[in-house]
């Protein structure tokens, strides 16, 4: 970024892994017990969509399981906040992390689906009709299961850039309500003095106003990815003189928080632009990834209009010579002196895939996997222009090419009211407040 340019988003991809195996039978259903469908987005070949669970019965529930059929033609493409199995059309969600649903409460889980076509029948919810009826006797059978980690962002894949430290931040529960997003991507984690980490170099991780964040995000069913880095500021990269005390410095802020994920803002010519530095994290990526199983790791970085640039190539080269297993690799396009956002943003996109296709020996659907956008919503510091309907065109080519990740910068500019500017606190154009957010969370 340039003056303005505090950063962008990104990172992690939700892996599945997968298992053969027979499942229990699911637990005694209830009366009051339901699950409702709704789809909440179609582009045609595939839609998104979700079941609530609502508890209206006597008692309280600490876990579920539902059932239903997909029509013939359709799969499942990705599911979130539970794990799923597959016996033909034949789909059984189990809970994961949110299995408790008090008297009166609600879980739900979200998915998307290749094929065009109707919506699932034969609903149950643990082992009863999803209306509220009496279960039957059953033992369900399968041999196929996937296990999906807790949404990063959105499904964990949708998580904009919310900073607390300036740019009068909203309320992540107010923004969490009124949009529907889950995650968020928070920044920045800075050099608090030498190789210790600590917010924007100044407040320390637990105790303040970010521990306090954090903490009500996942009261309300949310979570994070700290961004550490930044287009400025004191880094750790630099400050760490060798890759394992860096891995050391995200050890300290993974064990704070119990952190799922981690995203590397790595910009500038102290990180991005300097070999040593820029080997020194993805080393320190490595190690983190050796020490904490199933953590999702995620680098943010420039990019140019057709994809990335020579750094950005170096990174992607160095990360597999050094077998760093990064999830996502994320571009941010924009001050890139594009002339159609849209256009461009895919085209970068698209040059990603090809490189990481290329690197990596994918094919284009796994290379997508891995590719993450985080743009800036409204004015960039070079005036490019991103309006709702750009970013709306973009998180639906997303959608269907299956990125990992999308983002943007930020939460905080996520509103009207300063048309032309550009400003840490609002988008520069016209808008509805929080309307990129709420398109984000559709990712």
């Amino acid at each position: 970024m340039k003056k303005f340019r505090w950063q962008l988003l990104t990172a992690a991809l939700a892996i599945a892994t997968v298992a053969g195996g027979v499942l229990a039978a699911p637990a005694s259903g209830a009366t009051g017990v339901t699950a409702a469908f709704t789809k909440t987005s179609d582009w045609g070949t595939g839609y998104e969509a979700k079941y609530t669970i609502s508890n209206s019965g006597g008692s309280a529930l600490t876990s579920w399981t539902v059932e239903f059929t997909l029509p013939s033609g359709q799969a499942i493409a990705s599911l979130w906040d539970g794990s799923y199995a597959a016996s033909g059309q034949n789909i059984t969600v189990r809970n994961t992390w949110n299995g408790n649903v008090p008297v009166g409460g609600t879980a739900s889980f979200g998915f998307t689906v290749r094929g065009s076509g109707g919506s699932p029948t034969n609903c149950k919810i643990n082992g009863g009709s999803c209306d509220g009826g009496q279960p039957p006797t059953t033992t369900t059978t399968t041999t196929t299961t996937t296990t999906s980690n807790p949404p990063l962002p959105g499904n964990g894949r949708g998580a904009p850039y919310l900073y607390l430290g300036w740019g009068n931040p909203q309320s992540a529960t107010q923004v969490m309500s009124s949009t529907g997003v889950k995650w968020f991507t928070l920044a920045f984690v800075l050099s608090g003095g030498g190789c210790t980490p600590s917010w924007d170099s100044q407040r320390p991780l637990t105790g303040g106003i970010d521990q306090q964040t954090i903490n009500a995000i996942r009261s309300a069913g949310g979570d994070i990815v700290p961004s550490f880095g930044g287009w400025s500021g004191n880094k750790l990269g630099p400050n760490c003189s060798t890759p394992e005390a860096l891995a050391g410095a995200y050890q300290q802020v993974i064990n704070a928080y119990g952190l799922k994920a981690i995203d590397i803002d790595i910009e500038n010519s102290d990180e991005f632009e300097n070999t040593t530095v820029q080997d020194r994290i993805i080393t320190a990526l490595r190690i983190v990834k050796q020490n904490n199983p199933g953590i999702q790791t995620i680098v943010t970085f420039g990019t140019g209009t057709t994809g990335p640039n020579f750094y950005g190539a170096r990174l992607i080269d160095q990360a597999k010579a050094l077998n760093a297993n990064i999830d996502v690799f994320t571009i941010m396009p924009f001050d890139f002196g594009s002339s159609n956002i849209r256009t461009d943003t895919i085209g970068a996109a698209t040059g990603l895939k090809n490189k990481l296709k290329s690197t990596f020996g994918w094919s284009d659907a796994e290379a997508f996997k891995h590719v993450g956008i985080s743009g800036m919503n409204g004015l960039s510091d070079q005036r490019e222009l991103t309006t709702v309907d750009d970013w709306t065109a973009i998180r639906d080519w997303s959608k269907s090419n299956g990125l990992g990740r999308l983002a943007f910068w930020s939460v905080n500019r996520d509103r009207g009211g300063c048309d032309g500017q550009v400003s840490a606190s609002c988008s520069g154009i016209g808008q509805a407040d929080l309307a990129f957010t709420k398109v984000t969370a559709g990712f």
